[in-house]
């Protein structure tokens, strides 16, 4: 009889670690959904005041097709493109950015000061929204490679976590500026 009891409360206690451990898995799917979720938004509010700089007239005309280009391609990609046009507008606002002469210029333009700000923020803040998510990401993948959680499919059929990767390094000009 004794045995019995053993063997039903090592079930029990092998249930309650697997339980333990789809909660947390569960978590951490949740955690990479809102992740990502706060990542499109700042992807978002980047590519729109990068747009609503480039049509403001105070940039120059080659500058702003450019950046007009790469946010614009950055706000329609589709989902497996998003990673090459994100990079793309990185790189756009490099570009224009480069100097901090066409800083300047944006920040002299009548409401340019707030614009200049707004682009400074919204620049800073994209790298660490990819951060939070990878980490996110890093974690559920490196619980969903335990040997427990394949054999006993823990996951369920929730997708394989993919990391965002792409170009987030901000325009020298506007990294270092106060908000």
């Amino acid at each position: 009889m004794s045995t019995l009891i053993w063997i039903a409360v090592a079930l029990l206690l092998v249930g309650v670690y697997l339980s333990w451990t789809a909660g947390r898995l569960d978590r951490l799917h949740a955690r990479i959904d809102a992740a990502r979720a706060a990542l499109d938004a700042q992807l978002l509010r980047r590519a729109s005041v990068a747009q609503e700089l480039a049509t403001a007239g105070v940039l120059d005309p080659a500058a702003s097709i450019v950046l007009y280009e790469a946010a614009h391609s950055a706000r329609q990609a589709e989902e497996e493109h998003r990673e090459v046009a994100e990079s793309e507008l990185s790189q756009a606002l490099r570009a224009v950015f480069a100097e901090t002469q066409q800083v300047e210029a944006v920040r002299e333009a009548p409401g340019g000061e707030e614009a200049a700000g707004e682009l400074a923020a919204a620049v800073r803040r994209v790298p660490m929204a990819r951060r939070f998510h990878n980490d996110a990401v890093r974690a559920a993948r490196a619980l969903r490679r335990h040997r427990t959680v394949r054999w006993f499919r823990l996951a369920g059929h929730a997708p394989f976590p993919l990391a965002f990767e792409m170009d987030d390094e901000p325009p020298a000009a506007l990294a270092d500026r106060p908000t």
